[in-house]
């Protein structure tokens, strides 16, 4: 650590934040989300599960990809999981305003339209259809 420089903790994403397209497929990250990207204006978006997108800034997908490359490739499992994650991972760039675009694929995989939520997942955030997103936490509330 640099002496009068706090040190930075690694990028947690807290809350949860409801929004609406700005364009076809458009969205603004949240301030907050913004800033856990330390400066960062590129994402990695894959699926999730349950139906939402992941979103992760580099420095976490790199670790995520790292996890999942681990796990030997001779385990079903371990393949299948990789084609899932890997294969609609896609890079997008925000804008100065903090906008991306999401691409079809995974706009149609999450059956995102009008409004969607955005929450902190700890090392990612998720991209949820807000009526997903309200019957998955009524699920986890009983």
């Amino acid at each position: 650590m640099v002496q009068g420089c706090p040190e930075r903790t690694p990028a947690v994403f807290l809350g949860e934040y409801h929004t609406k397209f700005t364009g076809q497929g458009r969205i603004i990250l949240p301030k907050k989300f913004r800033f856990e990207l330390s400066g960062g204006k590129e994402l990695i978006l894959s699926r999730g599960f349950e139906g939402c997108i992941w979103g992760f800034s580099i420095e976490k997908w790199k670790n995520e990809a790292e996890k999942q490359l681990e796990i030997t490739a001779t385990e079903e499992k371990a393949r299948n999981l990789r084609r899932y994650l890997f294969s609609a991972a896609e890079s997008v760039v925000l804008d100065d305003q903090g906008r991306f675009i999401i691409s079809k694929l995974l706009l149609d995989y999450a059956q995102l339209k009008g409004e969607v939520v955005i929450v902190g997942a700890g090392d990612h955030f998720e991209i949820w259809d807000p009526l997903k997103w309200q019957k998955l936490i009524s699920e986890l509330m009983i």
